[in-house]
């Protein structure tokens, strides 16, 4: 890894970063589309030209397109680019393509016969998750599915499903091997087909890292299986291993890789285990094993990376497994068909969008039910490896230590769940952006702004049990306030929406608009008063029409000095809240503004702040909703020691996670779901 390493870091395009480059590369991986709308591939770089200069070299590079392009593996392309840095261990350098490319290469004959059956299947699979879902567990294929839809199939513990693993190649293998027995009498001449169609099988779902992993993963169950010599099945683990890190060395920091081996390993050493000691039936035993030892070898990495875990995963697996033969086998008959009799594949593909409906409504079910939350990192990973280790070292008592560790999990788990009893109000982690949640009580609350990741949102309000939207206030149109909106309407309704006069980004507030077509929209302005269930607001900004101040300190943008600013007040607590509010404004409106419990900071704790605005407030809990490591260096530490000097407690988001705060009586009571004391909680 050193050698490759010391290789990419010096080769002759790292000398030109920030530089304007013509290059030609060779297409390594199928251009996928990125959540930021650009087209995103691997090449290897064959040569660039600088200031007249040529560079002949041969090194991977990740190349970032501005527009749409349709290329497959193999060929070569002509573009020009900017050199960037990337912190993408694998390649020597990104190239941002705003233009264009020259194609000087077709494809092969035998690229373009795997791109069709590619692309065929992904046509005929037709609409709806149940259709994004067939070309995922058959090729790997995940350019159809929605963001929501990842993010169930995630939860519910059933993601495995639509990448290329082991699995996959257990199952087809199997079923060429059974298909040979019709055409070849001896076992020599099966296992060789059967090769020969793995093989096949590799370059049609293309050999990624993550598929030459799950090759290596599979041949090792497979041997296992087919020889009948379980006490070799370690060592042949142990083989896969190093042949997949001596191939790929980045394979050993990856976490991919790191899963398929404890699956396999899991698959190997515990499930015999469980299915021993499950009092149940022989084949539900049978059943429920391997997907229990799956969940419990893999999940220190799957804690460490997503900070919880799914009970009902195992459930959720156990439902699915019966459709996923199926589906896979006439999913793959239907993709190779495709090229040259689409009336088969449709035929194929209807008779399988049935078990595939099932999948994605278990998938929608199972989603809806809590997850242990645990924290993520290394203090998630080492507590749940000594929780694993425990239960291996006490396998022969297996109901006993089982029922002491559920006791201690759960019992934990009560003690410092979020948001835990009674709240009245909520600030989500959303990253880098501003949601806060209001509490009505029987499921409803109001919504301040939804920040950027639907999929966050969507999270926030279903841990806070919200599933109705009286009234929803977009500070302004910012992606970072408003783009989490898809989350938000994910099964819910909202009533009334508060918006400010200035439309500003129009792409933003055309697309928002657009979603919420079906509430009654309200541009508010200085001066409104209103009540809703014993709350009441108290506009203090924008003015009626968009003012323009002549010095603009902080980003000098109009449409955050549009944000609407507000007083909102109970008998128990108090808030101001103003989007990203800068310092001019924030003067203008300095007579307005009285003290509060609560202050939402304004810009996510930019350093311009205006100071006298924040001494008129005096609040007892700021709180700042950030995202950990952002580029803005937000929260600027002035800020924060301005309001310690006040004797203001800070929240932020970065390091506390979402708040909830309690109060009663002007007397709060903050609840984070992040901290050093903080180790599990439900949501």
């Amino acid at each position: 890894m050193s050698i490759r390493q010391a290789s990419l870091e010096n080769s002759s395009v790292t000398q030109h970063y920030g530089s304007q480059i013509e290059f030609t590369a060779q297409v390594i991986t199928d251009p996928n589309l990125t959540s930021t709308g650009k087209y995103s591939f691997s090449a290897r770089l064959l040569h660039f030209e600088i200031d007249k200069e040529m560079y002949a070299l041969r090194v991977p590079v990740r190349i970032i397109s501005q527009q749409k392009v349709e290329f497959l593996p193999g060929q070569t392309v002509r573009a020009t680019a900017r050199v960037i840095q990337t912190k993408e261990s694998r390649v020597a350098a990104m190239l941002l393509v705003d233009k264009g490319f020259e194609v000087i290469t077709t494809p092969s004959r035998w690229a373009s016969v795997l791109g069709k059956i590619r692309t065929g299947l992904r046509t005929h699979s037709g609409a709806g998750d149940a259709g994004a879902l067939i070309p995922g567990m058959v090729l790997g294929d995940t350019s159809k599915q929605s963001a929501q839809f990842n993010d169930q199939m995630k939860r519910a513990g059933l993601t495995h499903l639509v990448a290329v693993s082991g699995a996959n190649f257990a199952i087809v293998s199997s079923f060429v091997l059974w298909c040979m027995q019709f055409l070849f009498r001896r076992n020599n001449y099966r296992i060789i087909a059967t090769a020969i169609a793995l093989s096949c099988f590799i370059a049609l779902v293309r050999p990624s890292p993550s598929v030459l992993r799950a090759a290596a993963m599979a041949a090792v169950l497979l041997s296992a299986q087919a020889t009948k010599r379980k006490t070799d099945s370690l060592p042949a683990l142990g083989f896969a291993i190093a042949v997949v890190v001596l191939g790929d060395p980045w394979q050993s920091r990856d976490a991919g890789f790191a899963l398929s081996v404890l699956a396999t390993a899991g698959l190997l050493l515990f499930a015999p285990v469980i299915e021993n000691h499950l009092p149940t039936h022989k084949k539900l035993a049978g059943a429920l094993a391997p997907p229990i030892a799956a969940i419990v070898f893999c999940s220190p990495i799957l804690v460490a990376l997503s900070g919880y875990l799914s009970p009902m995963s195992i459930v959720a697996n156990l439902l699915a497994a019966p459709f996923v033969a199926p589906i896979t086998i006439i999913g793959f008959i239907a993709a190779l068909v495709s090229p040259f009799a689409p009336a088969i594949t449709t035929l194929l593909i209807f008779i399988i969008r049935v078990p595939a409906g099932f999948i994605v409504a278990i998938a929608h079910w199972s989603s809806g039910f809590p997850v242990l939350t645990i924290h993520n990192g290394t203090i998630g990973f080492v507590i749940i490896t000594i929780l694993v280790a425990l239960l291996w070292l006490f396998k022969k008592s297996w109901r006993r230590s089982t029922a002491i560790l559920m006791v201690v999990i759960l019992s934990l788990t009560w003690i410092q769940r979020w948001p835990g009893g009674d709240w009245q109000i909520a600030n989500c982690d959303v990253g880098q952006g501003d949601s806060m949640v209001i509490n009505l009580h029987n499921g409803q609350g109001i919504v301040i702004d939804v920040g950027p990741d639907p999929i966050a949102e969507n999270k926030c309000l279903r841990n806070l049990g919200i599933s109705k939207v009286p009234l929803l206030i977009l500070s302004h149109f910012h992606a970072d306030h408003v783009g989490g909106l898809a989350g938000l309407l994910q099964s819910r309704n909202v009533g009334q929406v508060w918006i400010s006069n200035n439309l500003e980004p129009l792409l933003e507030s055309t697309h928002s608009l657009t979603l919420l077509r079906n509430s009654k929209v309200v541009t508010v302005q200085k001066g409104l008063v209103s009540q809703i269930a014993g709350i009441q607001f108290e506009i203090l900004w924008p003015e009626n029409v968009t003012k323009n101040f002549q010095s603009m300190p902080g980003e000098g943008s109009q449409s955050n000095n549009s944000s609407i600013a507000m007083l909102v007040t109970t008998a128990d607590w108090s808030i101001f809240t103003a989007g990203d509010l800068e310092p001019p404004a924030q003067h203008e409106i300095l007579g307005s503004v009285r003290k509060v419990d609560i202050y939402k900071v304004c810009h996510h704790g930019s350093k311009y702040q205006d100071q006298e605005l924040m001494k008129a407030l005096s609040a007892q809990i700021a709180v700042i909703s950030v995202g950990a490591k952002n580029s803005y260096g937000h929260p600027a530490a002035e800020t924060i020691a301005s309001l310690t000097r006040l004797g203001t407690q800070v929240v932020r988001t970065d390091i506390d996670g979402a708040v909830a705060i309690t109060a009663k009586e002007h007397h709060l009571r903050v609840r984070k779901s992040k901290g050093s004391i903080r180790l599990f909680y439900w949501s």
